[in-house]
Order: C-alpha cells, then sequence, then structure tokens
C-alpha cells in the first residue's frame, strides 16, 4: 500500500461542497484571515463551513493561493477549478503564484496540467519542488 496516497476532505452544506487537499496547502493563511469564522486550524473540523454564505466561500476559496482549497456546487457539473485567464503574483517573503491554467513539463519528462492555482518555490528549501511546501516560512525566507 502506498503512502503517496493523496488525502481530500470535504465540508459540506446544501451548496456547496468544499475540498482540501492538505498535501497542496502551503499555510499561506489567505484563508483564516479572510474568513476567521469560517477557518479554525487549531480545531477538528477545521472548516465549520456553515459560518459563512456561500458566495463567501467560493470568493475566498478562488484566492487560496496553492489551491489546496477547491468547491463543487452541489447538483451542478460545473468545474470550478479552472481559471481562463492566467495571473501571475510574487508573494513577499513567499512562493510565486500563478493563477490560470498551465502545462508544466518537469526535469525528468513528467508532463502535468494545472487549471487554478499553483505555487512554486522561490525559497529553494521546498521538499516538494518545484512547488512550494511552505518551507519558506520556517527558513525565514525574504525576498
Amino acid at each position: 500500500m502506498s503512502t503517496d496516497r493523496e488525502i481530500i476532505k470535504q465540508y459540506k452544506n446544501e451548496d456547496l461542497t468544499v475540498f482540501w487537499k492538505p498535501k497542496k496547502c502551503i499555510h499561506a493563511a489567505e484563508c483564516v484571515s479572510r474568513l476567521p469564522k469560517v477557518y479554525h486550524p487549531e480545531e477538528k473540523p477545521w472548516i465549520k463551513i456553515e459560518n459563512a454564505t456561500t458566495a463567501a466561500l467560493m470568493e475566498q476559496i478562488d484566492a487560496c493561493p496553492s489551491g489546496a482549497l477547491s468547491y463543487a456546487l452541489i447538483g451542478s457539473h460545473e468545474n470550478t477549478e479552472k481559471i481562463d485567464e492566467t495571473k501571475v503574483t510574487v508573494k513577499e517573503n513567499g512562493p510565486l503564484l500563478i493563477f490560470g491554467a498551465l502545462d508544466i513539463e518537469h526535469s525528468n519528462g513528467h508532463k502535468e496540467q494545472k487549471d487554478k492555482a499553483t505555487a512554486f518555490c522561490r525559497c529553494g528549501a521546498s521538499a516538494n519542488k518545484p512547488y512550494c511546501d511552505g518551507t519558506h516560512a520556517k527558513i525565514d525566507f525574504k525576498g
């Protein structure tokens, strides 16, 4: 049995299912700062979806810099992971954030597609290169 199996947590209200992929999370705390009544990292469950409107949840999740949070509208076949335009942001003392569809070719030739938000390491210390794993905060990266 592989220990690399991705864990995906789900939280639902009557309109929305929120998905959280812990391995993708870079702990930028955008979720906590935008919706502090919803996200409580020290509690279980840490997401209290009932404490915000569906619109507020969707807006916050769309701003997730790592793509660790995504959502699906209940009763809809709409893919909420895809962003049509590409936007690049440099997070102070953190990763390079690219929002939009990307085709990535790794140095070993492996190819993958990203459709929402991708956080690339700038500090050089990530154990998940080329992606950010949040290590920049532990090494006090400035940039």
